[in-house]
């Protein structure tokens, strides 16, 4: 018998969702029963008439407890094997919401469930009646010539309890599917908890991975690329200082190659400190600091304060963010700070926190918004959990205060 696929589909969709409600009942009305036995002892408490009501009651309530882990497994398990719903394990922090599950919301879904496989079961009776009619005594049936007509009008009402059924175990499935993973799951806070740790997790991660290709782009650019050009500029110099029999002109071309070569080293240079110093890594934050205040421009006042009671390196990664809001600070303070004639830097060790200020005399004004590098910083502060504030008045000063936590 070849039975369409459409109604194959449905025919084992209602099947699981009554299998699923059949299942349902013992472990929703389990805790019932033990509400109705606590409040029938304690009632007997009350009035005084069993003295065995408390030893009773103490052992109902210990077996209630003891059931709330069980029946949140089995629910689980349940809810994972016929509809596909894994629901996370729960963790053992505030409990009540899957007190209130087994308590107040079970029950309810039990008695529902119960009502859906009662109808079912009327349903199959009530439709099924002419064989249950033709299974009785032939004397009734002649004793009751009007059986035939009632027994229609029966399994027509059988009928319409079986229609009913699939839509109604079916609205009651996507019931529990919606409460049983908000009760029974994980508390939201704990799980967005554990997301925000993932995140930050991850996040870290990624700052890290960035901050390792700096690295080794630094690293191939100071060993590949520069030494290139310097091999260059010396193999012209060279050039420039034995070749004197060229004409003019071949020695001036020599001479701005030679010239062109050295301007690249430097900006090479300048590309290869601001990606990640090699000084960084080896010397630490003061030494690297100390040679990004003698490149600049500007007459820089460094202060650098590290207590020797703390750690005096913290975290590659917020050093590395460290170095960068100070040489980007210092880059904007030269192109863009008007009338500044000297900068500071300082930086601090206070607990847990490493402090960057930054301040120009200059006239401020500075606005974040009008362009990409003051974002720039405070975006780099963030990855790390930072804080960035500034404050540019007009008239000056403007200063940028940094905050990075330390884990070492």
């Amino acid at each position: 018998m070849n039975v369409p696929p459409k109604t194959r589909r449905a025919l084992t969709r209602v099947a699981r969702d009554t299998s699923f409600l059949a299942l349902g009942v013992p472990l929703h009305l389990l805790m019932a029963c033990v509400l109705f036995a606590v409040f029938g002892l304690g009632w007997e408490i009350v009035e005084g008439r069993d003295d065995q009501a408390p030893v009773i009651l103490g052992v109902v309530v210990a077996f209630g407890a003891g059931c709330l882990p069980l029946l949140t497994a089995a629910q689980r398990r349940r809810f994972r094997r016929l509809l596909g719903v894994d629901i996370p394990r729960p963790g053992r922090r505030r409990p009540r919401r899957r007190i209130g599950y087994h308590c107040a919301v079970g029950p309810l879904l039990g008695g529902l469930e119960a009502l859906v496989l009662s109808l079912l079961l009327t349903g199959l009776a009530g439709a099924t009646v002419y064989g249950w009619i033709w299974a009785v005594p032939w004397r009734w049936r002649v004793e009751h010539p009007g059986y035939t007509t009632q027994a229609l009008y029966v399994s027509v009402a059988g009928l319409a309890a079986l229609a009913a059924v699939p839509a109604l175990a079916a609205a009651l499935v996507r019931a529990e599917t919606h409460l049983g993973p908000a009760l029974l799951g994980p508390d939201p806070s704990e799980d967005l908890a554990r997301r925000v740790a993932d995140l930050t997790e991850s996040r870290a991660g990624a700052v890290d991975a960035a901050d390792a290709e700096r690295r080794r782009i630094e690293r191939d650019l100071h060993d590949g690329a520069q030494q290139r050009l310097v091999s260059l500029a010396l193999n012209l110099g060279i050039a420039r200082a034995t070749l004197t029999d060229l004409p003019p002109e071949a020695l001036a071309v020599i001479d701005a190659a030679h010239r062109e070569a050295k301007e690249a080293i430097e900006e090479l240079n300048d590309l290869v400190r601001g990606l990640h110093p090699s000084v960084l890594d080896e010397l630490g934050l003061d030494a690297a600091l100390s040679g990004l205040a003698a490149r600049s421009p500007l007459p820089v006042r460094l202060r650098v304060d590290l207590p020797p009671h703390l750690p005096q390196r913290a975290t590659p990664a917020v050093e590395a963010v460290a170095y960068f809001v100070a040489s980007e600070a210092l880059t904007n303070i030269a192109k863009h700070a008007r009338e500044a004639t000297r900068a500071d830097v300082t930086v601090s060790r206070l607990g847990a926190i490493l402090r960057v200020v930054i301040a120009d005399d200059g006239v401020g004004g500075a606005d974040p918004s009008r362009g990409s590098g003051l974002k720039g910083l405070a975006q780099r502060v963030g990855s790390v959990d930072g804080t960035f504030r500034m404050s540019s008045p007009t008239g000056g000063p403007t200063v940028i205060d940094v905050e990075l936590p330390c884990t070492t």
